[in-house]
């Protein structure tokens, strides 16, 4: 039985390593460095509004042996096309801001060169060779160790950090009122733990896992295996701010905007508070946090257009191998010569993250409780009531968001 249970695990674990990045490296971090534990009740909250939502993916893909890109397909043929278009606008720019921060972490950590496009293009060929020697079998294992050491090494630093520790910390809830701490609460809760976007993510894995097996995995089980992932992330989610304001909360220094520069800002404070011991911990934690987004990006977004490509235009030449060379080709492109306008396209790529939320919500939520899937897969009352709830959240969010962008 266990070993049955335990052969489930691959796409829960996959979307940890895709979801624990930026936004726990350094939002998660940075909310322990500015409002010590004040933020935890925010992070509490997405996770909550946005359970639902994320579920859908591998509920459905379980319950009915197609993706979320297949549901969507029959709800309508524009929302494939909607999704089509919004991936194509961000996956380059959001591939080269997780390379360039894994980038950052390996100069630091492995010297060699101090050249961060190089580091981006070694980083981007190994992962690109593992994917395409191992394929999702490789990646599917992998994975299991790089979340198990990422999770190792995460609280070996948070032992680190609450031993040395000799200061107290009010448990008080905070609420950011100024301009800056509000812009910080709408990233943080956006970008937390994920885009909505990656349950679509979820949904392919889980049917490749099914298609490597042989094996039809039951709708129970890939729950379970999602929620091992999904709680995982929010575990660590704390686990980060705990160690932000145990290490940097209260510092004199001022953080930098840039998450590259931000991670190596986390190591240096470690190494002067703690000790030289502490730099290796939480340098490989940060490392395997930035390399587990960057590997699975690199395999979910040539995944997800192949299969939006065959739906909508049939052609099996645009297969996974021509996106992953376009993905890397746009990516080194991006960094080569686009590096210094960086910020910009990430902003670009935030407000799509952003605005498109909602409108994944509603999909996802349209075709769980539609007639393409089946009825005794259906959530049950409780869910619907907090999945409207979280797409009311989320609209208003978004709606927050503009507001406060074009101000």
């Amino acid at each position: 039985m266990k070993r049955n249970i335990f052969s489930a695990f691959g796409p829960g674990l996959l979307f940890a390593g895709a979801a624990i990045g930026v936004s726990h490296l350094v939002q998660s971090t940075r909310a322990g460095a500015e409002y010590g534990y004040g933020l935890i009740w925010a992070l509490f909250l997405v996770h909550f509004f946005k359970y639902p939502f994320f579920k859908f993916g591998p509920k459905y893909a379980s319950a009915t042996g197609e993706s979320l890109l297949d549901g969507y397909k029959k709800l309508g043929r524009g929302y494939l096309n909607l999704y089509f278009i919004v991936n194509i606008a961000t996956m380059f720019t959001i591939q080269a801001g997780v390379t360039i921060v894994t980038a950052s972490l390996a100069s630091y950590l492995f010297g060699i060169t101090n050249n961060l496009v190089y580091w981006a293009t070694i980083i981007l060929i190994v992962s690109f060779l593992i994917l395409s020697i191992g394929k999702y079998e490789l990646l599917d294992k992998l994975m299991k160790y790089i979340i198990l050491f990422l999770t190792i090494s995460t609280l070996l630093s948070l032992i680190i950090a609450i031993t040395k520790n000799e200061r107290t910390f009010s448990y008080a809830q905070v609420l950011p009122t100024d301009a800056v701490g509000i812009s910080f609460l709408i990233a943080f809760l956006g970008w937390m733990p994920a885009p909505l976007d990656i349950s679509i993510w979820h949904s392919l894995w889980s049917i490749q896992k099914q298609k490597n097996t042989h094996e039809k995995v039951s709708v129970k089980k890939s729950i379970f295996d999602f929620n091992v992932g999904y709680f995982g992330t929010m575990f660590l989610g704390l686990c980060f701010i705990l160690l932000g304001a145990l290490v940097m909360f209260s510092s004199d220094e001022k953080f930098a905007s840039n998450g590259g520069q931000f991670a190596l800002q986390l190591i240096n404070l470690y190494t002067n508070n703690l000790g030289e011991y502490a730099k290796p911990i939480i340098g490989i934690a940060a490392f395997t946090t930035m390399f587990s987004t960057t590997i699975t990006t690199l395999d979910a977004s040539p995944r997800a257009m192949e299969k939006a490509s065959f739906l909508l235009f049939s052609k099996e030449k645009l297969n996974y191998k021509f996106w992953s060379y376009l993905l890397i080709t746009g990516t080194l492109l991006i960094l080569f010569v686009l590096l210094n306008s960086m910020l910009l396209m990430v902003k670009i790529a935030t407000i799509f993250s952003f605005l498109t939320a909602p409108v994944f919500a509603i999909l996802n939520y349209k075709l769980i409780t539609s007639k393409y899937t089946p009825k005794e897969h259906h959530p049950s009352t409780i869910i619907k009531i907090i999945s409207m709830t979280g797409i009311l959240f989320l609209i208003c969010f978004s709606l927050w968001y503009v507001s406060i962008f074009f101000k």
